[in-house]
């Protein structure tokens, strides 16, 4: 049942988050690896903690992070780790408690484990496929109810560039950070849906896709295509997540916003 991975990650998760507190606490230094991409120590200390634990765990396992170097043989692993050691770091360094770190172990292009962890909020969102999800070890599930309005999480950039607009006339959009995060809410059942149109990496959504399924919901690129993990193009379309009961209505609102736009 995959027991010994999910505990050694659990475990792993819970000490990167102590220290990307302690480092949010005592201070930190921010670079740039791009225009838009900032760069922390605490997502350096984070990454360093999680390759450390479970590469010495599973030596076998392949490796795919976000702060790593690229290391192609992970194209051969059976298994292998995705990693974000802190997803939204923009709201990190905001001091916005909307990041979280999240993992997942993919084998065969699909994800079987995965955990996704706000440290400022102390949420550990956790999954093992095949056997539900739970949040702080209670079992959790997507909304069973269609509601008349939709509440859906949406991306704080990607509102401010006006690409929720078109949806706001018949779903209450709410702002928040970490994409990672936002599925994980999902899954929990705080929220109907949410979506970006915008390209993702894996490791922002690979363990939050799991636990969205996992709780009962329904998840796909932009294209409604069903994801496939560790690819060497790490780049994905865009990511829709929704409870199974609001599956048609946001595909087809998607659908029908982005044919218009053609």
């Amino acid at each position: 049942m995959l027991e010994r991975e999910i505990r050694i990650l659990e475990d792993a998760v819970r000490e990167a988050g102590q220290e990307i507190v302690r480092i949010s606490r005592d201070g930190f230094e921010t670079s740039y690896k791009g225009k838009d991409d900032p760069l922390t120590t605490a997502d350096l200390a984070a990454n360093s903690i999680l390759h450390e634990k479970l590469s010495e765990s599973f030596p076998d396992y392949g490796w795919l992070s976000e702060e790593s170097a690229e290391d192609l043989s992970r194209l051969t692993c059976k298994r292998v780790w995705v990693v974000d050691p802190i997803d939204g770091t923009r709201e990190f360094i905001r001091g916005l408690p909307e990041f979280a770190i999240s993992v997942a172990l993919v084998e065969d292009g699909l994800p079987i484990v995965g955990v996704v962890h706000n440290p400022m909020t102390g949420e550990v969102f956790s999954v093992v496929k095949g056997h539900g999800v739970a949040l702080n070890g209670k079992a959790i599930c997507v909304r069973e109810r269609k509601p008349d309005r939709l509440m859906v999480l949406g991306s704080r950039s990607e509102i401010r560039r006006g690409e929720f607009k078109p949806f706001e006339q018949d779903m209450d959009v709410r702002p928040l950070g970490s994409i990672a995060y936002k599925l994980a809410l999902v899954a929990a059942g705080q929220a109907d849906a949410t979506f970006s149109l915008s390209p993702k990496n894996e490791w922002d959504i690979a363990a939050g896709v799991l636990l969205v399924e996992e709780a009962g919901g329904w998840t796909s690129d932009k294209q409604r295509n069903p994801f496939r993990f560790n690819q060497q193009n790490t780049l994905v379309t865009g990511v829709i997540a929704t409870s199974s009961a609001c599956r048609e209505t946001v595909t087809g609102r998607i659908e029908s916003h982005l044919q218009s736009s053609h």
